[in-house]
């Protein structure tokens, strides 16, 4: 589910340091919930993932933020 955690990341990409805190909080829950890992060591990589995953996201927006700003002053 790479590419909702990179979408999470381009549409909150303003809020960046709430978006990365959710995501390494989020997902990990997510996925117990649903059943799909269970409590372990292995969710630390998960939350990494995320974080990794929603970061890039993250710099897409910002990315995207910083030319608009450069196109409007010039």
């Amino acid at each position: 589910m790479v590419p909702v955690l990179i979408l999470a990341g381009v549409l909150l990409g303003r809020w960046w340091r709430s978006s990365l805190v959710g995501a390494a909080l989020g997902w990990p829950v997510l996925l117990v919930a649903t059943g799909v890992m269970d409590v372990g060591a292995g969710l630390l990589g998960a939350a990494v993932l995320a974080v990794a995953n929603t970061g890039a996201g993250v710099l897409l927006h910002q990315g995207a933020r910083l030319a608009i700003r450069s196109l409007r002053t010039s």
